[in-house]
């Protein structure tokens, strides 16, 4: 190690997959670069990841590399410029009466309980349905990360979840579910509002959301939170 190297910094493998259907435009084909699943990653290495446009889902690590197709576009909101839109405003009002608590990742009966109701309400057409109590575990709790649930309760009950990772200098929004028959809280709306607001107060940077894919609409929303940074030729540009 010479004296500019980080100490903390290691030596990833990335392996790549085969073509396959692509999760988010259904006439495309996909290939994924994903790091070695025997690696065992710091919180240096997951932030540097982060930075580069990878993405956690579960154990595995991953950024699209697609032929041909650069659709997939990292997005982060810096989350001390960040200035809520008129509709935004009203979904924080709107909810500020619910008790928000954060707590390490786990699993019991009534938060699976939420996440079985979202995913068989919400996502019936996705590879996720049918909901099991393994899935839960796999996706959510089972990980390197330091992971967080963000919960937000309504008079006691549960409402919502905010699963995010915790990185050096932000959240990283992991997934979110919610109570799918209240449609006129917006939950989805307010845990990513919540996360801007939590990541502030910890004296953090960034909030990362994933990937913004303008073409799929359940992507395309994350245009909507301004200013947004966009990772693009490997580097980060503001859109305000």
């Amino acid at each position: 190690m010479t004296e500019k190297e980080d100490p903390q910094e290691q030596q990833i493998k990335l392996f790549e997959t085969h073509e396959h259907d692509c999760s988010y435009l259904p006439d495309r084909q996909a290939k994924t670069v994903f790091v070695d699943p025997d690696t065992v990653l710091n919180c240096f290495s997951q932030t540097r990841l982060a930075e580069l446009g990878f993405r956690r889902s579960g154990d595995f690590v991953y950024r699209p590399n697609c032929k041909n197709c650069s659709a997939c576009v990292p997005v982060r909101i810096p989350v001390h410029s960040f200035k809520p839109s008129r509709t935004q405003r009203k979904i924080w009002n709107r909810n500020a009466h619910l008790t928000v608590t954060m707590t390490d990742a786990r699993s019991n009966d009534e938060l699976y309980a939420l996440y079985a109701r979202y995913i068989s309400a919400r996502h019936k057409d996705g590879d996720m349905y049918p909901p099991t109590l393994e899935q839960f575990k796999d996706f959510l709790t089972e990980s390197q990360a330091d992971t967080r649930f963000i919960e937000y309760r309504d008079n006691g009950e549960l409402v919502a979840v905010a699963v995010t990772d915790q990185l050096e200098n932000a959240y990283s929004a992991v997934y979110s579910f919610f109570d799918p028959d209240n449609q006129r809280a917006s939950y989805g709306v307010y845990t990513i509002l919540s996360q801007i607001h939590l990541a502030r107060e910890a004296g953090l940077q960034y909030l990362y959301l994933g990937y913004w894919i303008k073409a799929c609409q359940k992507m395309s929303y994350k245009i909507d939170y301004r200013p947004i940074e966009m990772f693009i030729n490997d580097r980060w540009s503001v859109l305000s």
